[in-house]
């Protein structure tokens, strides 16, 4: 009842899913990512009993990972994985090691397959089973079994912030190239994709007391936040620009506010004329980072730009905040750049360092994937648009923060990238220092998979409304 067929990782070509396709004979084709595969008792029967109940193109489930300790044996640990839907575009999706396919709708989409990838094949083929709607092309949708029934060989042992730039890696660069091209190819079929340089207009800017803000959010940064807030202070711009640095302080509770005081009494003036830091204490209410971006942006002394700085986080040097307004303005006469700007968003460029400042691998982020023609296609694959970003803030105000410590950043760049256009600086701006209290340091399973659901719902949204965006447009 079930051929199986061994692949070497999710990355393999379009000729292995065709070899596959072509020997597969029994009803069922199980498709085994990693060598070695302990069942649990009637774990395979069990897959093939909800295939027949959901008359699914392609199954999968939660399993367990066996690793080795060196000195401690072997620990065996729960791995869950997540429900599918139509906006886990990534293409690092993690539906585990065992993918079992119906025979038959594997050949039917096999044989749909018109472009020959040399990593992407497998990504190819299951963008291909689920429609825009979340309906298969032939028959139910890939189908997630909530229950643990195999073991697997758990052989990337690293921590998952040292897993997070992976997709950015420029040794990966080649298979990125391929993944988008593959991408673009399914957002056309359903009908999402954009065409290059059709947007809205940007609306009017109106009056603003200062150029630019830098934005701080934080809670509980006790050990990094007189960092970030020098780091934003030390900024220069050239006449007639100015800035300003507003930081939101969500309750802390471990002195974060009282260092946040003591720098507001050295940078501002003692009768708090040209106050250039600004602190804005939050309520008992729930914001999450994406809720204090939203109190800083609708604060009145909020410039027409706001430029993101975290708050375990510092700027490269002191141009900065220059090099984000001289962005937002490239092209555009003086007059003009008073009552609007060029891009409702700029992204720059960042590196990895430790707390001392050194250069972690893979060292600088620049997400050259990144192209004018298809960057709002490829944004939906990837896991994020890079930082630090920079807004206009006029449109910000119409689109708001999701209320959300997770994603928050991307949630905002989709909806951007959608309608109007992203500028990026490949400059080094930014130094984004990896130690061991950041947020995505090293999460659990639970969190990773919460944290991955979210960035699939996100997507999920956003491709709905590009599909509705395009009706009428082929």
């Amino acid at each position: 009842m079930i051929q199986t067929f061994f692949l070497p990782g999710r990355v393999c070509s379009t000729k292995a899913i065709r070899d596959i396709a072509a020997q597969a004979m029994a009803p069922y084709t199980m498709i085994c990512l990693k060598p070695h595969i302990e069942w649990v008792y009637l774990g395979q029967e069990r897959m093939v009993q909800v295939m027949e109940m959901t008359h699914a193109t392609m199954v999968y489930a939660d399993h367990f990972n066996k690793l080795t300790i060196t000195g401690e044996g072997v620990s065996v640990m729960e791995s869950p994985v997540i429900d599918y839907q139509i906006g886990a575009l990534r293409d690092d999706f993690d539906f585990g090691s065992v993918l079992l396919w119906d025979t038959a709708k594997l050949k039917e989409l096999v044989a749909q397959m018109d472009t020959d990838y040399e990593f992407a094949g497998l990504y190819d083929l299951r963008l291909r089973a689920v429609t825009g709607y979340g309906l298969s092309v032939t028959g139910e949708p890939l189908v997630h079994i909530p229950e643990y029934l195999y073991y697997e060989i758990e052989e990337d042992t690293r921590k998952s912030g040292e897993k997070l730039f992976d997709y950015v890696d420029p040794r990966n660069r080649a298979v990125q190239i391929e993944m988008e091209a593959c991408v673009t190819a399914h957002l056309q079929r359903i009908g999402a994709y954009l065409k290059p340089g059709v947007y809205q207009a940007l609306p009017e800017a109106g009056e603003f007391p200062v150029t630019a803000s830098v934005i701080i959010p934080c809670k509980n940064r006790a050990r990094t936040i007189a960092d970030a807030i020098r780091s934003a202070l030390n900024q220069k711009v050239r006449a007639p620009y100015s800035f300003n640095v507003i930081v939101v302080d969500d309750n802390s509770t471990d002195g974060t506010a009282q260092i946040i005081e003591e720098l507001m009494n050295d940078a501002n003036d003692a009768n708090g004329a040209n106050s250039k830091l600004i602190y804005i204490p939050q309520d008992k209410t729930w914001h999450a980072i994406g809720g204090n971006w939203n109190v800083a942006i609708h604060d009145p002394r909020c410039g027409k730009y706001a430029i993101q700085l975290d708050s375990d986080d510092t700027y490269f040097d002191e141009t900065t905040v220059q090099k984000f307004i001289d962005a937002f303005e490239a092209g555009l006469e003086p007059e003009q750049a008073i009552h609007s700007a060029r891009y409702g968003m700029v992204i720059g460029t960042y590196q990895l360092t430790n707390m001392a400042g050194e250069t972690l691998p893979p060292g600088v982020i620049d997400h050259k994937e990144w192209t004018d023609t298809n960057g709002r296609n490829n944004a939906l694959r990837i896991n994020g648009l890079g930082a630090p970003r920079g807004f206009y803030v006029p449109l910000l105000r119409t689109i708001n923060y999701p209320t959300t410590k997770y994603g928050e950043d991307y949630a905002v760049g989709l909806r951007i990238s959608r309608d109007w256009p992203i500028g990026r600086i490949y400059d080094v701006l930014y130094n984004c220092r990896r130690w061991e209290d950041n947020s995505d340091a090293n999460c659990d399973i639970v969190a990773m998979n919460r944290n991955n659901w979210y960035k699939d719902r996100l997507r999920t949204f956003e491709l709905l409304a590009r599909i509705q965006s395009t009706i009428g447009n082929w």
